[in-house]
This record gives C-alpha cells, sequence and structure tokens, in this order.
C-alpha cells in the first residue's frame, strides 16, 4: 500500500519544529503553542540557531544537537533550507516532515525536486509543501497553526485547502463533531490524496472521509486508492474549479462534450465516491457521517411536520433530486388516524396541523417509527406560539434515544429539521445524535447524499454479467486499420476504414461505398436503387471532419440524375469551403428508414488527466445544443454502460412507449462495451463520436463516425492510458502442472464470483485458515466481491480453471502505490495440493511482477504451513520471522536479482 512510514508520521512519540519563531504570530510560535496546547504527550524539541530558547523551551542550534532523533519534524524555514534540512533527517533516522513553508517552486531544477531526492533517499515521508499541517486528535497531535483544536472523533478531513481544512474544524467545533485526523495535503510533494485515502481507509478510528479536492495529479493512483477506500467506508468529495471552460475546438463532438469538470464527475462516480457542490453540503454530509447515521435501504422518505406548505416544499425538492415520498401503509394510516385530530393530512407528509404540541409530535412518532415501509424519516418543526420548539424538541429526542435502546439501533433514517430555531435545539439533537438542519431543504439533500452513497456502493460492488460470449473482437484487423493511416501521417480514420474497424468489433454500420467521381458515385448507387432504396451522398476527405459544415451531405436521392447532381454539387461545395482540403470524391450510402428510432451519440474522449473517456447522448445536429448527456471512465462492463445510458433523459425514450416498440436492452449498453474494449485494444484512438447511432425495436445502426488516432506515448511497465486499467488479456495462457498436465490460467474478472464462492465453499476449512489465518465461513457477495473486483494495477490476480471451467487454484498480488513492493497470497483446491500447481502459480506471480517493473515480492506465511515455505526457500525467497508475531514468517524475494533457472513453466 502507499501508507509506507505513515503510521509514525501521524503518531510520533518525538515531534521537532525547525525553525520555531519567539514573536508571537509566527508561524512557528502558533505551532508550538498547538502542539502544548494540544496535549501531545510526546517529546517536544524546538529547532532555531539565533534563539537560546523559544516558549518556555531551550532550543538546538541543529536537528544534530537534539537529544533525540524525532519522529517527525515540522518545517517552518525559508525554501532554500529546506533540502538540507530533509537530507540531514533522513541520514539522523527522522521518518517524516511537514513541510509548512511555501516557494519551493515545480519540476526540474526546482527547490522541490531537491527535497524530494532527498527524502526518497532515506525513505523520508514528505507533508507539503505549502500547508495548514496536520492534526491526529486521538494521539493529541496538532502539528498546524489551525486557530482551534479539532476534538477526537471519526471523521478524516483531507484538504488541498489549509482555509477549507481550518473552516471544517471551526464549523465541527460548533456542532460538537470530531476527526480521527485533518491532514492539509498542500503542494503533494510526496504524501498525496491517495496515499491519505489508503491510510484512512484501513484506520479503523475513522468511520468516514472528507476530501476537499482542487485537482489529481495522477489519476492511476487516485482511482485505485479512491475505489479501495469506498468499498470499505463512505467518501465524500468536494472540487473546487467546477464551471473551468471546456475545450475550445475539437475533432469529434464527444470530445468538445466532455468538459474536465463533468469528468472529474465521472471519475468519483466510478470509484464510488460521494460528490457534494460546496461547503455547505460538505457540512451537512459530515453532519450526517459523523452521527454514525444508519443508512436508508431505498429512497422512501416520510415527513412529519406541524405545517403543510413546508411538508409540499420537502416533498417537491423529493421528487426533484429523485427521491420517493410513498403513499402510507393503510394500516399505518389507520393508526395515525386513531392517535391525530381528524384535521391530520391523511397523507405523506404527515401534517399534524399547526397546533400541534409534544405529545400529539410523539403519537406520530410511535407510529412512524415503527412502520416498516418507508426508509427514513424526516421530523420537521415550524414554531408557534402553540407549543415552544425547543419542548418539542427534547421530547422527540428523548423518544427516539428510547427507541434505539430498544432495539439497539433505530431501523431507519431520522434526520429533524427545525426550521427557523435549529440553533436553538441544536445542542438537544446533538447530544442525542441525530442529524439536524436548518430548513427542510437541507434536511432532504442530506437524505438523498445518504440515499446516492449506497447506489454508488451498490454499483461499485455490483457483479457484472459476462459479454465474453456475446462478442468477439478482431484486434488485429483493428490495429491494421489504424496503423496504416498512421503511417500515411493522418491523424483522422476516413469513412471506410472507420466503417472496417467497426466490423471488427461487430458494431453495425450502414453500408458504405466510396466514389471517385459523380459517375462512379452514380455506379455505386445502382444497386441501392435498384433495391427501391434512396441513397444518400457525402464528400470523401480525410480533412473533413464534419460534413455537414461544408455542405457535404445530400440524402434522400431517389434517381439516378438526382445521385449524380448531388455528387457533382458536394465535391463543389467541398472545394469552395475548404480549398486547403483533399477531396478523395464522395461515398454512397442507402437511406435506412426507420421512424421510429431514437438518435444517439456514442463516443470516446480523451482528458488530460484521466485518460480515454466514453460518452453517451441524445445525439443529432443539436447535439452541443441539446447537451443531454453522461460519461463513463472505461473499461466498462453491462452494468456500467446500463448505468451511464440511465443518467441520460434519452434513456426514457429507449423502451416501449405509447405505438412505439422499445429498443432491446442490452442494445446500447452492448455497444458502449465494444467502444470501451476498441479503446482498450487501440490506444491511438484519441477521439471517437458515432453520431448518430440509430436505436428501434431492430437493435442499432451506426449511420455516421468520426475517429481521430495519433501515434500513442511509451508507457513503462504497469502503465495504460486509462485511469483505471483494463482486463490484461495478455496474461490469459498455460500453465504445465509437474506431470506434464495443461491448467488454463487467466486474470480473474468480476464476473467470477459466482465461480470464486463455489472455489472457496470447496476448499477445507484448515487450507482457508492457512491462507486468511483466521476461519472463515463468510462466502457473502460482499466478501467475494473484495476478491474479485481488481483494478488490475495495485491488485492482480489469476485463476487457475480445469477442462469444466471451474477454478482450481487462485494467486494475487497487492502493490504500494510506488509500484516497488507488492504481497501475495495463494489459494488452491485442496484435492490438487502436491501435484504442483501451487509452484506454477507462484511462478505465474513472479514473471508478472518482474514483467511489471515491481522490485520485491513478499507475503506473510504460518509457520505451520511447512509446504509454502518450503516452496518459497526453493523459488529463493528469504525466510524470517515477524517481529511483531512469532507464528507468521515473513518471506521475501528480491526481483531486480538474476533469477535462477525454477525448472517451472509460465504462461505458454
Amino acid at each position: 500500500m502507499s501508507t509506507f512510514g505513515l503510521e509514525t508520521v501521524f503518531a510520533p512519540k518525538r515531534v521537532a519544529i525547525v525553525g520555531a519563531s519567539p514573536r508571537p504570530r509566527s508561524i512557528g510560535a502558533i505551532i508550538l503553542q498547538n502542539l502544548v496546547k494540544g496535549g501531545f504527550t510526546g517529546e517536544i524539541a524546538v529547532v532555531n540557531n539565533h534563539h537560546d530558547s523559544i516558549g518556555g523551551r531551550k532550543t538546538c542550534p541543529s536537528l544534530d544537537a537534539l537529544p533525540f532523533v524525532p519522529d517527525l519534524i515540522v518545517i517552518t524555514t525559508p525554501a532554500p533550507s529546506i533540502p538540507e534540512i530533509i537530507r540531514r533527517a533522513g541520514e539522523l533516522g527522522v521518518k517524516g516532515a511537514v513541510i509548512i513553508s511555501s516557494g519551493l517552486g515545480h519540476g526540474a531544477g526546482s527547490i522541490a525536486e531537491s527535497v524530494l531526492q532527498a527524502a526518497h533517499a532515506h525513505g523520508v515521508r514528505i507533508v507539503g509543501p505549502n500547508c495548514l499541517g496536520i492534526m491526529f486528535p486521538g494521539v493529541r497531535l496538532n502539528a498546524s497553526f489551525a486557530a482551534r483544536q479539532p476534538v477526537v472523533g471519526s471523521l478524516a478531513l483531507i484538504s488541498q485547502s489549509g482555509a477549507i481544512a481550518a473552516a471544517m474544524i471551526d464549523w465541527a467545533a460548533e456542532k460538537a463533531l470530531g476527526f480521527s485526523g485533518i491532514v492539509s495535503i498542500g503542494d503533494q510533494l510526496d504524501v498525496d490524496v491517495a496515499d491519505l485515502l489508503d491510510h484512512f481507509a484501513l484506520d479503523d478510528k475513522t468511520s468516514a472521509i472528507l476530501l476537499y479536492l482542487e485537482a489529481v495529479k495522477d489519476a492511476r493512483k487516485f482511482m485505485s486508492a479512491a475505489r479501495a477506500a469506498a468499498r470499505l467506508k463512505p467518501v465524500v468529495v468536494v472540487k473546487s474549479g467546477r464551471m473551468a471552460e471546456g475545450a475550445k475546438a475539437a475533432a469529434t463532438h464527444t470530445g468538445a462534450l466532455a468538459g474536465s469538470d463533468a469528468v472529474y464527475d465521472a471519475a468519483f462516480r466510478r470509484a464510488g465516491l460521494l460528490r457534494v457542490f460546496d461547503l455547505r453540503e460538505l457540512f451537512d454530509c459530515a453532519e450526517l457521517l459523523g452521527r454514525h447515521v444508519h443508512p436508508p435501504g431505498g429512497k422512501n422518505l416520510t415527513i412529519l411536520t406541524n405545517g403543510g406548505g413546508i411538508g409540499i416544499l420537502a416533498v417537491d425538492r423529493l421528487a426533484e433530486l429523485g427521491g420517493a415520498a410513498p403513499p402510507l401503509d393503510p394500516q399505518v394510516a389507520a393508526k395515525l388516524t386513531a392517535a391525530l385530530p381528524p384535521t391530520w393530512s391523511m397523507a405523506n407528509p404527515v401534517d399534524m396541523a399547526g397546533d400541534a404540541d409534544a405529545e400529539r409530535y410523539l403519537k406520530a412518532l410511535d407510529v412512524l417509527l415503527s412502520d416498516p415501509s418507508s426508509d427514513a424519516l424526516l421530523v420537521m418543526n415550524v414554531e408557534t406560539a402553540v407549543a415552544p420548539a425547543d419542548g418539542i424538541a427534547a421530547a422527540v429526542a428523548e423518544r427516539v434515544k428510547a427507541q434505539r435502546t430498544t432495539v439497539g439501533r433505530s431501523p431507519k433514517t431520522i434526520l429533524a429539521a427545525w426550521v427557523g430555531t435549529d440553533q436553538l435545539v441544536a445542542p438537544i439533537f446533538d447530544k442525542a445524535k441525530i442529524p439536524h438542519f436548518p430548513t427542510e431543504d437541507d434536511a432532504v439533500r442530506a437524505f438523498m447524499h445518504l440515499v446516492k452513497h449506497r447506489e454508488a456502493r451498490e454499483l461499485l460492488m455490483a457483479t457484472p454479467p459476462n459479454v465474453s460470449a456475446l462478442f468477439t473482437p478482431d484486434v488485429t484487423a483493428a490495429r491494421q486499420t489504424i496503423e496504416k493511416a498512421l503511417g500515411d501521417g493522418r491523424a483522422l480514420l476516413d469513412p471506410i476504414e472507420i466503417s472496417r474497424l467497426f466490423g471488427a468489433y461487430s458494431i453495425p454500420m450502414v453500408p458504405t461505398v466510396p466514389a471517385i467521381n459523380p459517375d462512379d458515385a452514380l455506379a455505386k448507387a445502382e444497386p441501392f436503387l435498384a433495391q427501391g432504396l434512396s441513397v444518400a451522398v457525402k464528400i470523401l476527405s480525410r480533412d473533413i471532419a464534419h460534413k455537414s459544415d461544408v455542405g457535404g451531405v445530400k440524402l434522400g436521392l431517389a434517381t439516378k440524375e438526382q445521385v449524380r447532381e448531388a455528387a457533382t454539387e458536394v465535391m463543389a461545395r467541398a472545394r469552395r469551403a475548404r480549398p486547403d482540403a483533399r477531396i478523395d470524391g464522395v461515398m454512397v450510402q442507402p437511406m435506412i428508414v426507420r421512424p421510429a428510432a431514437r438518435e444517439l451519440i456514442l463516443g470516446i474522449a480523451d482528458d488530460p488527466t484521466f485518460g480515454p473517456v466514453i460518452a453517451f447522448g441524445r445525439g443529432g445536429t443539436a447535439v452541443e445544443v441539446v447537451k443531454d448527456k453522461a460519461l463513463a471512465l472505461p473499461p466498462l462492463d453491462m452494468n456500467l454502460a446500463s448505468d451511464l445510458v440511465s443518467r441520460t433523459a434519452i434513456a426514457r425514450l429507449l423502451p416501449a412507449y405509447r405505438d412505439v416498440a422499445g429498443v432491446p436492452s442490452e442494445a446500447v449498453p452492448l455497444t458502449l462495451v465494444k467502444l470501451s474494449q476498441l479503446a482498450a485494444d487501440c490506444p491511438e484512438i484519441i477521439g471517437l463520436d458515432i453520431n448518430p447511432l440509430l436505436a428501434d425495436e431492430n437493435g442499432v445502426l451506426a449511420l455516421d463516425a468520426r475517429i481521430a488516432i495519433r501515434k500513442p506515448e511509451r508507457l513503462s511497465p504497469g502503465q495504460t492510458r486509462f485511469a483505471i486499467r483494463p482486463y490484461p488479456s495478455q496474461w490469459e495462457g498455460q500453465l504445465k502442472l509437474r506431470n506434464g498436465d495443461p491448467v488454463t490460467v487467466r486474470p480473474l474478472r468480476p464476473e467470477d464470483e459466482p465461480a470464486i464462492a463455489r472455489f472457496l465453499a470447496g476448499v477445507s476449512s484448515e487450507d482457508l485458515r492457512l491462507r486468511f489465518f483466521h476461519a472463515v465461513k463468510d462466502f457473502s457477495h460482499r466478501f467475494t466481491a473484495r476478491l474479485t473486483q481488481l483494478d488490475y494495477a495495485r491488485s492482480m490476480a489469476f485463476v487457475a480453471l480445469n477442462k469444466q471451467g471451474e477454478i482450481t487454484g487462485v494467486a494475487r498480488l497487492h502493490s504500494d502505490s510506488r509500484y516497488e513492493r507488492a504481497e501475495y497470497a495463494i489459494l488452491i483446491a485442496s484435492d490438487l495440493k502436491g501435484k504442483g500447481l501451487g509452484w506454477a502459480l507462484m511462478q505465474l506471480l513472479i514473471d508478472y511482477a518482474r514483467a511489471e517493473g515491481l522490485k520485491y515480492l513478499s507475503g506473510q506465511v504460518l509457520h505451520e504451513n511447512t509446504t509454502m515455505l518450503m516452496m518459497c526457500r526453493e523459488l529463493g525467497f528469504t525466510v524470517s520471522s515477524d517481529v511483531q508475531d512469532a507464528s507468521i514468517a515473513i518471506v521475501s524475494l528480491d526481483l531486480t536479482a538474476r533469477p535462477e533457472p525454477t525448472g517451472a513453466v509460465g504462461v505458454v
């Protein structure tokens, strides 16, 4: 993982401030004060060669003069002095440094580069520079210049802005919410967002992670860490710069449609993060997560109020955001009628009228808390002279607390909105750990944040259907087409090449025939005309991306004369509009008459941060005007493709309606999966759109497409243009057992989850204990999904399959974020032990790790697992005992050393 050294940095026993100052308002002085006021129980030292003492503490002139070696140093000195400080700190054994100072510059030749080189040389972790500092209330560490001391809690905050971190601390103090850790990361010279996501995801003191983000430096590292973290706990992100201007010009419609913020939004969704759009919403999420609110099982909300108008406003907002206020169950309505005056609303929202007092609230609450038909309850109040708002709040809080005590915890999410009196009742709800909000809008939005988070996690953990049998691409033909175009020095494929490319990926496209002149166009059109079809004539030019912009399209041509005239006209128009363009003639296509077809756009865009992005939406000539589109990061499976489609308005027109037949449910998602695979197989494609793609009861058909290409940049081992690494099909093959029998092996796929569950169920309990170090009985979806949903970047797994296609062995590794070290694990079917499968899988892991450029492969093995330890020794691993657990052996292999012959056979 990328958490190397952070455990010590974030829980140090000895801290030194380098550059502390006696000036009362200096940053160094404030950091020293915060350390002391925060109650840090370890040793504190001050390094300053200009003053004998600061803050009542004797100073030391240098790090060498300290009476101890710090675990952590906090640096506030001028930028030019910092490289030498880090170098000397590393030599002394300091584990980490928080660099508050700014002005270190960026890139080659900068002070920052010198600092990073010194840090890497000695294994020193760097937070910053240009940051507020770090705060870990659980160990009473406040190494920051924040104005307030955070209290202990379970929220983690990662912020690229020191000001935002300070604002969150102030707000949390008012709400009595605490933190497990706060890290202001500044310029992210070393420790970055991904490192911290890894750290807090595995921190048992953290229940949720709040993230303020301005930009992602390494999309692949970020996506890997974010997806892993979101599977374990809620991660809420707010990103600034949403309104950054998109691309001014692009070779494809899709390129223009994919604005940078929309791509970030797609990335957050794919990672399972809950995105909010301002600090107010971030505060609301912190309010929910900090109270450990039970997440709703669905999006049905019951509303209890003493004001009909505010109840209606809440329902309106709920519907707008995608939630539902379902009708009351008849039995629930009957109970409410028995408990409330006849003037109540008889519906959801449950309006008890303006004279409702605490007793009436409690009667209704007793009924609604036990209602199994709704997922959550929002209790609202508008103060009247009949009953004081704080008295009603106290009664509600006590009843909710009593109900939690009775059943262990509330069976549904409980929210409160005391409009106009939230500050008055805040202490009451805070003490009862009931999330409360100043308006109905805030409360409903908060509820929908919880709903969206649950949906995101479900999508993240979903088992996708297997599409490998639905289409088999001809990758060789596709690559030959693209390579020929690149060899000609072209940046765009012509329509004939696009037709070949789509044919290689089974993407249906209207027949396209080239013609060099009007007479040739007539000859090519005759077979279509003879069938009673009209034809379209379009300009054929590798230099003209948008044919309609130059008058290069003529449709509905039914006679030979019309075809000849159209070909002559579009060629002449194109020459006038683009005298610089090479005109190769025209192309002739049959007119496709599908009166009920929906016009769609599908495409691939290239984002500078996240790489290839898949787009889908309403197509046609007004695509930029309508702007009904959604984006997703590839690779896509059918679940992800279906989700992408569902996020557009045009999706509502794909099923049958009135007398219009529906589009087959898999037709559009499968086409998106094919595009995703095309992007993975052909990294030369930097832009593609199909517009329009017709979709009706007969399936889909591409009428027009554009594809932009360029030679791909050379990538180092383990890298890809995708932010999420695609399935590594090149590692499919066979292994040979000791008796010579072949075994099929391939990378694990998410859709293997049912097969993995069957495999685990067939392994003996003793073998499971040796693999997982404890008894394993839980083969639930949640457990197996975590094993099968890999990113193929830091996580990799291979499965061995018998002749029946059943899994007989699994070998996996997980690397750190620097892609230097990886841990491995192997499990084989109990009845195959001793046949050499484990040996072959281990050799495969070693081959893979070397091919990826990893330097070390290690693992933890129980000492009693003598078979595994013997195999490791034979393969060249060193074996030592774990200093923290004598029952465990640590095995490690230096992959940079020249491999010794093993006699094993790898993938063939």
